[in-house]
Protein backbone atom coordinates (compact mmCIF):
# COMPACT_ATOMS: atom_id res chain seq x y z
CA UNK A 1 0.00 0.00 0.00
CA UNK A 2 2.78 2.39 0.92
CA UNK A 3 4.68 1.44 -2.25
CA UNK A 4 1.62 2.11 -4.37
CA UNK A 5 1.03 5.47 -2.65
CA UNK A 6 4.68 6.39 -3.17
CA UNK A 7 4.40 5.54 -6.88
CA UNK A 8 1.35 7.76 -7.26
CA UNK A 9 3.13 10.67 -5.55
CA UNK A 10 6.19 10.22 -7.77
CA UNK A 11 3.96 10.09 -10.86
CA UNK A 12 2.12 13.26 -9.85
CA UNK A 13 5.40 15.02 -9.11
CA UNK A 14 6.90 14.21 -12.51
CA UNK A 15 3.63 15.03 -14.23
CA UNK A 16 3.51 18.43 -12.52
CA UNK A 17 7.18 19.05 -13.32
CA UNK A 18 6.67 18.10 -16.96
CA UNK A 19 3.71 20.46 -17.25
CA UNK A 20 5.74 23.28 -15.73
CA UNK A 21 8.62 22.61 -18.11
CA UNK A 22 6.40 22.25 -21.17
CA UNK A 23 4.20 25.28 -20.37
CA UNK A 24 4.56 27.91 -23.06
CA UNK A 25 6.12 31.19 -22.02
CA UNK A 26 3.94 34.24 -22.57
CA UNK A 27 5.74 36.91 -24.62
CA UNK A 28 4.23 40.36 -25.23
CA UNK A 29 5.52 42.08 -28.38
CA UNK A 30 5.15 45.68 -29.48
CA UNK A 31 6.87 47.81 -32.10
CA UNK A 32 8.47 51.25 -32.07
CA UNK A 33 9.18 52.21 -35.67
CA UNK A 34 8.68 55.97 -35.61
CA UNK A 35 10.15 59.14 -34.14
CA UNK A 36 10.34 59.01 -30.35
CA UNK A 37 7.54 61.41 -29.53
CA UNK A 38 4.22 61.48 -27.68
CA UNK A 39 2.64 58.68 -29.79
CA UNK A 40 5.65 56.40 -29.15
CA UNK A 41 5.47 57.13 -25.40
CA UNK A 42 1.73 56.42 -25.26
CA UNK A 43 2.16 53.19 -27.21
CA UNK A 44 5.04 52.00 -24.99
CA UNK A 45 3.26 52.87 -21.75
CA UNK A 46 0.12 51.06 -22.83
CA UNK A 47 2.08 48.00 -24.01
CA UNK A 48 4.03 47.55 -20.77
CA UNK A 49 0.88 47.98 -18.68
CA UNK A 50 -1.01 45.44 -20.82
CA UNK A 51 1.88 42.97 -20.49
CA UNK A 52 1.62 43.19 -16.70
CA UNK A 53 -2.16 42.77 -16.84
CA UNK A 54 -1.87 39.46 -18.73
CA UNK A 55 1.06 38.33 -16.53
CA UNK A 56 3.43 37.97 -19.47
CA UNK A 57 6.79 36.31 -18.81
CA UNK A 58 8.68 38.55 -21.19
CA UNK A 59 8.26 41.83 -23.09
CA UNK A 60 9.94 42.16 -26.48
CA UNK A 61 10.30 45.50 -28.32
CA UNK A 62 10.91 45.58 -32.07
CA UNK A 63 12.80 48.87 -32.46
CA UNK A 64 13.73 50.91 -35.52
CA UNK A 65 14.15 54.66 -34.99
CA UNK A 66 16.53 57.51 -35.69
CA UNK A 67 15.64 59.13 -32.36
CA UNK A 68 13.43 61.97 -31.24
CA UNK A 69 12.45 63.74 -28.04
CA UNK A 70 14.71 63.35 -25.01
CA UNK A 71 11.70 63.87 -22.73
CA UNK A 72 9.72 60.96 -24.18
CA UNK A 73 12.81 58.76 -24.54
CA UNK A 74 13.46 59.26 -20.83
CA UNK A 75 9.83 58.45 -20.00
CA UNK A 76 9.91 55.26 -22.08
CA UNK A 77 13.27 54.14 -20.66
CA UNK A 78 12.05 54.67 -17.08
CA UNK A 79 8.89 52.68 -17.80
CA UNK A 80 11.05 49.87 -19.17
CA UNK A 81 13.56 50.04 -16.34
CA UNK A 82 10.85 49.90 -13.64
CA UNK A 83 9.01 47.00 -15.30
CA UNK A 84 8.65 43.88 -13.12
CA UNK A 85 8.70 41.83 -16.31
CA UNK A 86 12.05 41.51 -18.17
CA UNK A 87 12.14 43.72 -21.27
CA UNK A 88 14.21 42.72 -24.30
CA UNK A 89 14.72 44.70 -27.49
CA UNK A 90 15.34 43.62 -31.07
CA UNK A 91 17.00 46.40 -33.09
CA UNK A 92 15.75 45.85 -36.63
CA UNK A 93 17.81 48.55 -38.30
CA UNK A 94 18.47 51.73 -36.31
CA UNK A 95 18.67 52.56 -32.62
CA UNK A 96 20.10 56.05 -32.92
CA UNK A 97 20.04 58.81 -30.32
CA UNK A 98 16.86 58.39 -28.24
CA UNK A 99 16.58 54.86 -29.64
CA UNK A 100 19.97 53.95 -28.15
CA UNK A 101 18.88 55.36 -24.78
CA UNK A 102 15.74 53.21 -24.81
CA UNK A 103 17.73 50.12 -25.82
CA UNK A 104 20.20 50.52 -22.95
CA UNK A 105 17.30 50.52 -20.49
CA UNK A 106 16.32 47.01 -21.64
CA UNK A 107 17.55 43.84 -19.93
CA UNK A 108 18.90 42.35 -23.17
CA UNK A 109 19.62 43.64 -26.65
CA UNK A 110 19.47 41.65 -29.88
CA UNK A 111 20.23 43.07 -33.32
CA UNK A 112 19.59 42.12 -36.92
CA UNK A 113 22.60 42.05 -39.23
CA UNK A 114 23.64 45.49 -40.57
CA UNK A 115 21.90 47.29 -37.68
CA UNK A 116 23.45 50.13 -35.67
CA UNK A 117 23.18 51.60 -32.17
CA UNK A 118 24.63 54.83 -30.76
CA UNK A 119 25.11 58.53 -31.58
CA UNK A 120 22.97 59.75 -28.68
CA UNK A 121 24.12 63.34 -28.24
CA UNK A 122 21.36 65.84 -27.42
CA UNK A 123 20.41 68.32 -30.14
CA UNK A 124 17.97 71.23 -30.24
CA UNK A 125 15.13 71.96 -32.66
CA UNK A 126 17.60 73.11 -35.35
CA UNK A 127 19.68 69.94 -35.13
CA UNK A 128 22.56 71.71 -33.36
CA UNK A 129 24.23 70.36 -30.24
CA UNK A 130 22.44 71.50 -27.09
CA UNK A 131 23.96 73.35 -24.14
CA UNK A 132 26.32 71.52 -21.79
CA UNK A 133 23.79 71.32 -18.94
CA UNK A 134 21.52 69.14 -21.11
CA UNK A 135 24.46 67.06 -22.35
CA UNK A 136 25.69 66.52 -18.80
CA UNK A 137 22.29 65.41 -17.56
CA UNK A 138 21.75 63.02 -20.46
CA UNK A 139 25.28 61.58 -20.16
CA UNK A 140 24.60 60.58 -16.56
CA UNK A 141 21.16 59.20 -17.41
CA UNK A 142 22.52 56.92 -20.13
CA UNK A 143 25.48 55.97 -17.94
CA UNK A 144 23.16 54.99 -15.10
CA UNK A 145 21.10 52.75 -17.41
CA UNK A 146 24.24 51.05 -18.72
CA UNK A 147 25.61 50.46 -15.20
CA UNK A 148 22.31 49.02 -13.99
CA UNK A 149 22.21 46.48 -16.85
CA UNK A 150 25.87 45.46 -16.70
CA UNK A 151 27.12 47.34 -19.74
CA UNK A 152 30.25 49.47 -19.96
CA UNK A 153 29.14 52.90 -18.65
CA UNK A 154 32.13 54.72 -20.22
CA UNK A 155 31.18 53.49 -23.69
CA UNK A 156 27.54 54.43 -23.07
CA UNK A 157 28.62 57.92 -22.07
CA UNK A 158 30.80 58.16 -25.19
CA UNK A 159 27.63 57.72 -27.26
CA UNK A 160 26.61 61.16 -25.98
CA UNK A 161 29.92 62.99 -25.53
CA UNK A 162 32.52 63.14 -28.33
CA UNK A 163 35.16 64.47 -25.90
CA UNK A 164 35.43 61.00 -24.30
CA UNK A 165 38.24 58.85 -25.70
CA UNK A 166 38.38 55.11 -25.01
CA UNK A 167 41.47 53.33 -26.25
CA UNK A 168 40.65 50.71 -28.82
CA UNK A 169 37.00 51.76 -28.95
CA UNK A 170 36.60 55.40 -29.94
CA UNK A 171 38.86 58.36 -30.72
CA UNK A 172 38.30 61.84 -29.34
CA UNK A 173 35.87 64.11 -31.21
CA UNK A 174 33.80 61.13 -32.36
CA UNK A 175 30.60 59.63 -31.00
CA UNK A 176 30.29 55.90 -30.41
CA UNK A 177 28.07 54.11 -32.92
CA UNK A 178 28.27 50.32 -33.07
CA UNK A 179 27.45 47.90 -35.84
CA UNK A 180 25.88 44.62 -34.76
CA UNK A 181 29.21 42.77 -34.51
CA UNK A 182 30.86 45.69 -32.69
CA UNK A 183 27.99 45.86 -30.23
CA UNK A 184 28.41 42.14 -29.52
CA UNK A 185 32.16 42.58 -29.08
CA UNK A 186 31.78 45.32 -26.48
CA UNK A 187 28.86 43.79 -24.60
CA UNK A 188 26.08 45.98 -25.96
CA UNK A 189 24.31 43.16 -27.78
CA UNK A 190 23.66 39.56 -26.78
CA UNK A 191 23.63 38.13 -30.30
CA UNK A 192 22.98 38.77 -33.97
CA UNK A 193 19.69 37.21 -35.09
CA UNK A 194 17.65 37.29 -38.26
CA UNK A 195 14.18 37.43 -36.69
CA UNK A 196 12.37 37.80 -33.41
CA UNK A 197 11.63 34.05 -33.47
CA UNK A 198 15.35 33.30 -33.53
CA UNK A 199 15.88 35.69 -30.60
CA UNK A 200 13.04 34.10 -28.63
CA UNK A 201 14.40 30.58 -29.20
CA UNK A 202 17.64 31.75 -27.64
CA UNK A 203 15.78 33.19 -24.64
CA UNK A 204 12.83 30.85 -23.91
CA UNK A 205 13.32 27.89 -26.25
CA UNK A 206 10.74 26.60 -28.72
CA UNK A 207 7.72 26.83 -26.44
CA UNK A 208 6.29 30.34 -26.33
CA UNK A 209 3.06 32.17 -27.00
CA UNK A 210 3.14 35.60 -28.61
CA UNK A 211 0.75 38.44 -27.81
CA UNK A 212 1.09 41.37 -30.19
CA UNK A 213 -0.01 44.84 -29.20
CA UNK A 214 -3.26 45.85 -30.87
CA UNK A 215 -3.98 49.56 -30.94
CA UNK A 216 -7.59 50.70 -30.92
CA UNK A 217 -8.98 53.08 -33.53
CA UNK A 218 -8.93 55.84 -30.91
CA UNK A 219 -5.24 55.18 -30.22
CA UNK A 220 -4.49 55.42 -33.94
CA UNK A 221 -6.44 58.68 -34.25
CA UNK A 222 -4.73 60.21 -31.20
CA UNK A 223 -1.32 59.12 -32.51
CA UNK A 224 -2.03 60.89 -35.78
CA UNK A 225 -3.50 64.05 -34.25
CA UNK A 226 -0.65 64.49 -31.75
CA UNK A 227 2.19 63.75 -34.18
CA UNK A 228 4.59 66.64 -34.72
CA UNK A 229 3.92 66.87 -38.44
CA UNK A 230 0.14 67.03 -38.17
CA UNK A 231 0.30 69.46 -35.26
CA UNK A 232 2.36 71.76 -37.49
CA UNK A 233 -0.25 71.52 -40.26
CA UNK A 234 -3.05 72.34 -37.81
CA UNK A 235 -1.15 75.42 -36.60
CA UNK A 236 -0.82 76.56 -40.22
CA UNK A 237 -4.58 76.18 -40.75
CA UNK A 238 -5.37 78.01 -37.48
CA UNK A 239 -3.15 80.99 -38.35
CA UNK A 240 -4.07 80.95 -42.04
CA UNK A 241 -7.79 80.95 -41.28
CA UNK A 242 -7.43 83.89 -38.91
CA UNK A 243 -5.34 85.79 -41.46
CA UNK A 244 -7.84 85.26 -44.29
CA UNK A 245 -10.78 86.24 -42.07
CA UNK A 246 -9.05 89.46 -41.04
CA UNK A 247 -8.35 90.26 -44.69
CA UNK A 248 -11.91 89.53 -45.87
CA UNK A 249 -14.29 89.74 -42.90
CA UNK A 250 -17.60 87.95 -43.25
CA UNK A 251 -16.61 85.18 -45.69
CA UNK A 252 -17.00 82.58 -42.93
CA UNK A 253 -15.09 79.62 -44.37
CA UNK A 254 -11.58 80.68 -43.21
CA UNK A 255 -12.64 81.22 -39.60
CA UNK A 256 -14.63 77.96 -39.64
CA UNK A 257 -11.50 76.12 -40.83
CA UNK A 258 -9.45 77.87 -38.15
CA UNK A 259 -11.88 76.89 -35.37
CA UNK A 260 -12.01 73.28 -36.58
CA UNK A 261 -8.21 73.10 -36.69
CA UNK A 262 -7.98 74.60 -33.17
CA UNK A 263 -10.37 71.95 -31.84
CA UNK A 264 -8.38 69.18 -33.55
CA UNK A 265 -5.17 70.67 -32.14
CA UNK A 266 -6.14 71.27 -28.52
CA UNK A 267 -8.57 68.36 -27.89
CA UNK A 268 -6.12 65.43 -28.26
CA UNK A 269 -3.38 67.34 -26.42
CA UNK A 270 -5.87 68.04 -23.63
CA UNK A 271 -6.84 64.35 -23.48
CA UNK A 272 -3.15 63.42 -23.28
CA UNK A 273 -2.65 65.86 -20.40
CA UNK A 274 -0.38 68.21 -22.35
CA UNK A 275 -2.74 71.14 -22.96
CA UNK A 276 -3.74 72.72 -19.66
CA UNK A 277 -6.91 74.80 -19.20
CA UNK A 278 -4.90 77.98 -18.68
CA UNK A 279 -2.84 77.34 -21.83
CA UNK A 280 -6.01 77.09 -23.93
CA UNK A 281 -7.28 80.24 -22.21
CA UNK A 282 -4.06 82.07 -23.20
CA UNK A 283 -4.75 81.17 -26.83
CA UNK A 284 -8.36 82.40 -26.66
CA UNK A 285 -7.41 85.66 -24.91
CA UNK A 286 -4.72 86.20 -27.55
CA UNK A 287 -7.31 85.90 -30.33
CA UNK A 288 -9.60 88.36 -28.55
CA UNK A 289 -6.76 90.91 -28.26
CA UNK A 290 -5.89 90.55 -31.95
CA UNK A 291 -9.57 91.06 -32.88
CA UNK A 292 -9.73 94.18 -30.69
CA UNK A 293 -6.61 95.55 -32.35
CA UNK A 294 -8.05 95.02 -35.81
CA UNK A 295 -11.68 96.03 -35.40
CA UNK A 296 -11.84 98.32 -32.35
CA UNK A 297 -8.50 100.09 -31.90
CA UNK A 298 -6.78 100.01 -35.34
CA UNK A 299 -3.03 100.34 -35.36
CA UNK A 300 -0.58 97.64 -34.31
CA UNK A 301 0.09 98.41 -30.69
CA UNK A 302 0.07 96.77 -27.27
CA UNK A 303 -3.13 94.75 -27.78
CA UNK A 304 -2.01 93.30 -31.10
CA UNK A 305 1.51 92.44 -29.98
CA UNK A 306 0.23 90.96 -26.71
CA UNK A 307 -2.34 88.92 -28.62
CA UNK A 308 0.28 87.45 -30.95
CA UNK A 309 2.52 86.56 -27.99
CA UNK A 310 -0.34 84.88 -26.11
CA UNK A 311 -1.44 82.87 -29.17
CA UNK A 312 2.10 81.60 -29.78
CA UNK A 313 2.57 80.88 -26.05
CA UNK A 314 -0.70 78.92 -25.82
CA UNK A 315 0.11 76.83 -28.89
CA UNK A 316 3.69 76.18 -27.71
CA UNK A 317 2.94 75.17 -24.12
CA UNK A 318 0.22 72.80 -25.30
CA UNK A 319 2.97 70.71 -26.92
CA UNK A 320 5.02 70.17 -23.74
CA UNK A 321 4.34 68.10 -20.66
CA UNK A 322 4.22 70.64 -17.85
CA UNK A 323 1.86 69.92 -14.97
CA UNK A 324 -0.16 73.04 -14.19
CA UNK A 325 2.38 75.81 -13.63
CA UNK A 326 5.13 73.30 -12.78
CA UNK A 327 7.74 73.19 -15.55
CA UNK A 328 10.53 71.23 -13.82
CA UNK A 329 9.69 67.99 -15.72
CA UNK A 330 10.00 69.84 -19.03
CA UNK A 331 13.30 69.49 -20.86
CA UNK A 332 14.57 72.80 -22.22
CA UNK A 333 15.18 71.29 -25.65
CA UNK A 334 11.59 70.08 -25.74
CA UNK A 335 10.34 73.59 -25.08
CA UNK A 336 12.62 75.07 -27.75
CA UNK A 337 11.51 72.41 -30.20
CA UNK A 338 7.84 73.17 -29.54
CA UNK A 339 8.47 76.91 -29.96
CA UNK A 340 10.24 76.36 -33.28
CA UNK A 341 7.37 74.16 -34.47
CA UNK A 342 4.87 76.95 -33.74
CA UNK A 343 6.98 79.80 -35.15
CA UNK A 344 7.93 77.98 -38.35
CA UNK A 345 4.35 76.82 -38.92
CA UNK A 346 3.07 80.36 -38.31
CA UNK A 347 5.61 81.90 -40.70
CA UNK A 348 4.78 79.34 -43.41
CA UNK A 349 1.06 79.88 -42.90
CA UNK A 350 1.27 83.67 -43.27
CA UNK A 351 3.57 83.41 -46.29
CA UNK A 352 1.32 80.90 -48.05
CA UNK A 353 -1.79 82.90 -47.10
CA UNK A 354 -0.39 86.05 -48.72
CA UNK A 355 0.63 84.12 -51.83
CA UNK A 356 -2.63 82.24 -52.29
CA UNK A 357 -4.64 85.29 -51.24
CA UNK A 358 -3.49 87.11 -54.37
CA UNK A 359 -4.18 84.02 -56.48
CA UNK A 360 -7.70 83.62 -55.09
CA UNK A 361 -8.59 87.27 -55.73
CA UNK A 362 -7.78 86.78 -59.41
CA UNK A 363 -9.40 83.34 -59.60
CA UNK A 364 -12.73 82.92 -61.37
CA UNK A 365 -13.65 80.11 -58.99
CA UNK A 366 -13.64 82.54 -56.04
CA UNK A 367 -14.78 85.67 -57.84
CA UNK A 368 -18.24 85.35 -56.26
CA UNK A 369 -16.65 86.14 -52.88
CA UNK A 370 -15.65 89.61 -54.07
CA UNK A 371 -17.98 92.41 -55.16
CA UNK A 372 -16.46 93.31 -58.54
CA UNK A 373 -19.44 93.76 -60.81
CA UNK A 374 -19.42 96.74 -63.18
CA UNK A 375 -22.29 99.23 -63.26
CA UNK A 376 -22.23 100.87 -66.71
CA UNK A 377 -23.93 104.12 -67.72
CA UNK A 378 -25.63 102.48 -70.71
CA UNK A 379 -27.33 100.09 -68.29
CA UNK A 380 -28.89 102.94 -66.36
CA UNK A 381 -26.37 103.32 -63.54
CA UNK A 382 -25.31 106.85 -62.65
CA UNK A 383 -22.12 107.53 -60.78
CA UNK A 384 -22.33 110.05 -57.96
CA UNK A 385 -18.66 111.04 -58.21
CA UNK A 386 -16.07 109.81 -60.67
CA UNK A 387 -13.04 111.79 -59.53
CA UNK A 388 -11.59 108.71 -57.79
CA UNK A 389 -11.00 107.12 -61.19
CA UNK A 390 -8.59 109.92 -61.95
CA UNK A 391 -6.53 108.99 -58.88
CA UNK A 392 -5.47 105.60 -60.30
CA UNK A 393 -1.71 105.68 -60.82
CA UNK A 394 -1.11 108.53 -58.37
CA UNK A 395 0.61 108.21 -55.01
CA UNK A 396 -0.39 109.11 -51.47
CA UNK A 397 0.44 108.64 -47.79
CA UNK A 398 -1.44 106.39 -45.34
CA UNK A 399 -2.90 108.39 -42.44
CA UNK A 400 -4.02 105.25 -40.55
CA UNK A 401 -2.95 101.63 -40.58
CA UNK A 402 -4.58 99.70 -43.46
CA UNK A 403 -5.62 96.29 -42.08
CA UNK A 404 -6.71 96.09 -44.86
CA UNK A 405 -9.09 99.10 -44.76
CA UNK A 406 -8.01 102.57 -43.64
CA UNK A 407 -7.43 106.09 -44.88
CA UNK A 408 -4.91 107.69 -47.20
CA UNK A 409 -4.07 111.29 -48.03
CA UNK A 410 -3.86 112.13 -51.74
CA UNK A 411 -3.33 115.67 -52.98
CA UNK A 412 -4.22 117.06 -49.52
CA UNK A 413 -7.53 115.14 -49.44
CA UNK A 414 -8.43 112.12 -47.30
CA UNK A 415 -9.90 108.99 -48.92
CA UNK A 416 -10.97 105.55 -47.73
CA UNK A 417 -8.65 102.89 -49.15
CA UNK A 418 -8.01 99.15 -49.02
CA UNK A 419 -4.60 97.46 -49.06
CA UNK A 420 -4.40 94.99 -51.94
CA UNK A 421 -2.55 92.43 -49.77
CA UNK A 422 -1.59 92.28 -46.11
CA UNK A 423 -1.60 95.45 -44.07
CA UNK A 424 0.24 98.75 -44.46
CA UNK A 425 1.57 100.84 -41.59
CA UNK A 426 0.62 104.48 -40.98
CA UNK A 427 2.81 107.02 -42.77
CA UNK A 428 3.75 104.71 -45.65
CA UNK A 429 3.89 105.86 -49.26
CA UNK A 430 1.34 104.02 -51.41
CA UNK A 431 0.24 103.91 -55.03
CA UNK A 432 -3.40 103.73 -56.13
CA UNK A 433 -3.65 100.72 -58.44
CA UNK A 434 -7.39 100.64 -59.16
CA UNK A 435 -10.81 101.93 -58.20
CA UNK A 436 -13.54 99.30 -57.80
CA UNK A 437 -16.84 99.05 -55.94
CA UNK A 438 -16.44 102.67 -54.78
CA UNK A 439 -13.18 101.76 -53.10
CA UNK A 440 -9.58 102.75 -53.80
CA UNK A 441 -7.13 99.84 -53.78
CA UNK A 442 -3.54 100.70 -52.92
CA UNK A 443 -0.16 99.04 -52.87
CA UNK A 444 2.88 99.97 -50.80
CA UNK A 445 5.50 101.72 -52.89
Amino acid sequence: MQTKLFSIIVLLFFSFGYNCISQKKSVYVFKIAEEIDLPAWRKSKKAIEEAHQINADLIFIKLNTYGGSVLYADSISEKIFRSKIPVYVLIENNAASAGAFISLACDSIYMLSASTIGAATVVNGEGEKSAEKYQSYFRKKIRAKAEANGRNPDIAEAMVDESIEIEGVIEIDKLVTFTTLEAIKYGFCEAQVESIDEALKRVVGDEYKLTHQKLSEMDTILDFLTSSGFSGILIMIIIGGIYFELQSPGIGFPIAASITAALLYFTPHYIEGLAENWEILLFIVGLVLIALEVFVIPGFGVAGISGVILVITGLTLSLVGNVGFEFSPVDGNELIRALFTVIISTALSISLSIYFGVKLVDSKAFSHLILNASQNKDEGYIAVDTKEFDLVGTEGITTTVLMPVGKVEINNSIYDATAETGYIEKGQKVKIIRFETTQLFVRKV
